[in-house]
């Protein structure tokens, strides 16, 4: 059985989810199968349908106490990161499917807008980027953080933003009422 990581990919497995009442195994059954190259990994986006975006930690944290995540799961595959478990809590793999199951909020903009402007709103700094990255390689084509940046501008309203991307040397362009 090879041990070699999977080309462009950070994670040198496809362990099972942590919630997963099934667990599969490759063996070797005599015909040659388990050493078998298997197909290069395609990364798949779903759509998520969230309620709300914005995450609230509690006020103890000094660094942030709300944050916003476009995307869950991450393409960059770094095997260091710390939000591979999250997708335990879909039923999917830390390793693999972390980095080739992503799903997009593309109405996180909209969202946030509607957020924003309730009366209760208390406006402090919002996190990008403290789940997943938030220029992941996707964010070329969903343009996700994109519009919630323009959001934010609008609202002049402080974020931050954690990443390990040069697409964001291409932000929006930001100036006096101007686009």
């Amino acid at each position: 059985m090879k041990s070699e990581a999977a080309k462009g990919r950070g994670a040198t497995l496809q362990i099972e989810g942590r919630f997963e009442s099934v667990a599969r195994e490759r063996v070797d059954d005599g015909w040659g199968s388990a050493d078998e190259e298997l197909p290069p990994f395609k990364t798949t986006v779903t759509v998520e349908r969230a309620k709300s975006v914005i995450q609230r930690q509690d006020a103890s944290n000094p660094s942030f106490s709300q944050s916003l995540n476009a995307y869950r799961g991450c393409e960059h595959g770094c095997i260091y990161c710390f939000a591979r478990s999250s997708h335990g809590y879909l039923n999917l793999s830390p390793g693999l499917d972390f980095e080739t199951k992503l799903f997009a909020k593309p109405d996180a903009a909209k969202l946030l807008r509607a957020e924003l402007a309730k009366p209760s709103y208390r406006c402090v700094p919002i996190a990008l980027g403290t789940n997943t990255d938030p220029y992941q390689p996707i964010e070329r084509e969903w343009q996700i953080t994109r519009q919630i940046i323009e959001v934010l501008a609008e609202c002049k309203h402080p974020l931050s933003i954690v990443t390990k991307s040069a697409l964001i040397g291409n932000p929006p362009i930001i100036s006096s009422g101007q686009k």
